[in-house]
């Protein structure tokens, strides 16, 4: 029987092609009072041109800390998406995301050999058998299906009892009940049982910072943020690059992808298991560490330095990637990401290939005397970043302090405000050329932005994407 279930999956995928998921109205999940979280795990598995999903296990991940009003994800941000239908094929839930799967695939190692990626889907734990099918994004920017599975609740693997780990756990900033607010957990890698308090007190700076941040003051009352200590046997976190080689309890490591500022952790499950002890929708990893780096991926976690000297750049940029499935907006310095020549539309919210007025996503903010395209001083700003990254290569492949590095990001961000302040439309909505990668082809909102240089104010098209995503989880 269960064969038989499988293969009417496979053909309904095959069938269903290039079908777009279609927003329904959710039923068949229990009132809000003691919901629970379902944890769907599974694996994912390829290469550069084949991937596989395989069933790994159902866990109870605690309470549900949801707005059930709004189950049904509208944006479709993110490389997939995936739907909980009940057995007539109506949509429970739904939510766009990334994966680690979904970076990997696009850098030159995928296509030598295969990888194996542990991955979660996070929803309310329904009353009746589902099914779950994901969707990825092709080349058209459209989804199609790519998994489908059914998922019986008494199945062998399907775990009915919540056992959070057993983690110390510290409320940081509490705004409302979970149902009605975003709901950050903090965790920490690399921070010794000695390190507790320096724990706790980046954690606090962390929401200090998110809360004051231009992106968040429109949703400033509706977000809690709690923290769940998770001791390391050492103190600092894995340096491959420089050779200097740390087991944590989250295995966040530099280095992913031969990159050497970005900083990922493969242990899915540890940190899901983890992140359990609390409600939770977003997640926040701080490295004990003070080298420059870290890593935002949609829906999945952020990692961030907590004790360099950019550490506010980087909370707040790379959860711009988190939270909002924000895109890069600068271009000049290496990525491990290969780029395809032909230019789609992004589905970030804060970049876009449009140049006429009323198909840019932010073209009713732009004023009617605001050239578009928004000339620049581009060429000026080209060659000095240029430079700059060539220096900050040197400086890591001879191992220097990383003082030298801040000292280096701050020259940077000098020449670079005032290089901005010179501008014809400084401090104006436009169509900037560069972003996402690209030095042609692709605009961002404004001259200036996290999500472009080490600013820590967010431009209009950001603060925008924040405010929709808000939406769905507050009340």
């Amino acid at each position: 029987m269960r064969n038989s279930i499988l293969l009417v999956a496979l053909l309904v995928a095959i069938l269903q092609g290039c079908t777009e998921p279609q927003p329904q109205k959710p039923t068949d999940i229990a009132p809000q009072g003691n919901l629970q979280t379902m944890r769907f795990d599974y694996y994912h598995i390829g290469n550069a041109t084949t991937e596989h999903f395989t069933f790994d296990e159902a866990v109870n991940d605690g309470p549900w800390a949801g707005n059930q009003s709004n189950n049904i994800d509208d944006l479709r941000l993110g490389k997939y998406f995936f739907e909980v239908q009940d057995n007539e094929g109506k949509v429970l839930y739904s939510q766009g995301y990334a994966s680690i799967y979904g970076e990997w695939e696009t850098i030159p190692e995928a296509k030598e050999q295969w990888g194996s990626f542990h991955e979660s889907l996070r929803f309310p734990w329904p009353q009746n058998d589902v099914k779950i099918v994901i969707y990825k994004r092709n080349d058209k920017n459209e989804f199609d299906v790519c998994w489908e599975y059914a998922l019986s609740l008494k199945h062998h693997r399907v775990n009915h009892a919540y056992a959070p780990a057993c983690n110390e756990t510290f409320p940081i900033y509490i705004s409302g009940a979970p149902e009605e607010c975003i709901d950050i957990v903090v965790l920490g890698d690399g921070y010794t049982t000695n390190e507790k308090e320096k724990f706790l007190s980046d954690a606090n700076y962390f929401a200090k910072v998110m809360s004051e941040s231009n992106v968040f003051q429109n949703l400033k009352d509706k977000f809690n943020v709690r923290a769940v200590f998770t001791p390391s046997p050492t103190s600092g976190c894995n340096h491959p690059h420089q050779d200097l080689y740390k087991g944590s309890a989250l295995g966040v490591t530099y280095g992913a992808f031969d990159s050497e500022r970005y900083a990922l952790t493969y242990e899915n499950k540890v940190v899901r298991n983890v992140a359990s002890a609390v409600p939770y929708e977003f997640t926040a990893i701080l490295m004990n560490d003070t080298t420059y780096g870290g890593g935002g991926i949609y829906n999945l976690y952020i990692t961030a330095a907590a004790s360099n000297d950019f550490k506010e750049y980087l909370f707040v940029h790379e959860f711009g990637h988190h939270f909002a499935d924000l895109a890069d907006e600068y271009y000049t310095s290496a990525t491990s990401y290969e780029m395809g020549s032909t230019l789609i539309e992004p589905w970030e919210l804060n970049v876009t290939i449009q140049t006429e007025r009323d198909k840019i996503k932010w073209g009713d903010l732009i004023e009617a005397e605001t050239p578009v395209p928004t000339p620049w001083n581009k060429a000026v700003f080209d060659e000095h970043s240029m430079g700059i990254q060539k220096i900050r290569v040197e400086l890591r492949q001879n191992k220097a302090p990383e003082a030298e590095m801040t000292k280096l990001f701050r020259d940077q961000q000098r020449f670079e405000d005032s290089l901005f302040q010179t501008m014809d439309y400084f401090g104006k909505v436009g169509l900037f050329e560069g972003a996402q990668y690209h030095a042609l082809g692709v605009y961002r909102s404004s001259h200036n932005c996290t999500m472009f240089t080490r600013t820590l104010e967010f431009c209009p098209a950001c603060v925008r994407a924040f405010d929709l995503v808000g939406k769905r989880f507050v009340k």
